[in-house]
């Protein structure tokens, strides 16, 4: 799975927590889900999980601690489906 596709399954992964629609809807690997998209730290944690649940992957905390921006969670996903 190539980064554009990671970045269009997190897209709908993301779209129900978000706040900021002009934010979603220019999305980049730049985009913070905190202050661009104005996602909460508990919508933060149902996003990790949904992601864990999509990729069949586990996040663990430290790396939940930092997936704060598109690129950072693309990253961490790269790395866990390459690990399985």
């Amino acid at each position: 799975m190539n980064k554009e596709e990671l970045i269009a399954q997190l897209k709908v992964i993301i779209k129900p927590y978000t706040t900021n629609t002009e934010a979603y809807d220019t999305l980049t690997e730049e985009t913070d889900f905190i202050n661009d998209l104005g996602i909460n730290s508990a919508n933060l944690v149902d996003i990790v999980l949904d992601i864990e649940e999509t990729f069949d992957v586990v996040i663990d905390n430290t790396d939940m601690e930092h997936m704060l921006d598109v690129k950072t969670a693309v990253e961490i996903i790269s790395t866990k489906l390459a690990a399985k």
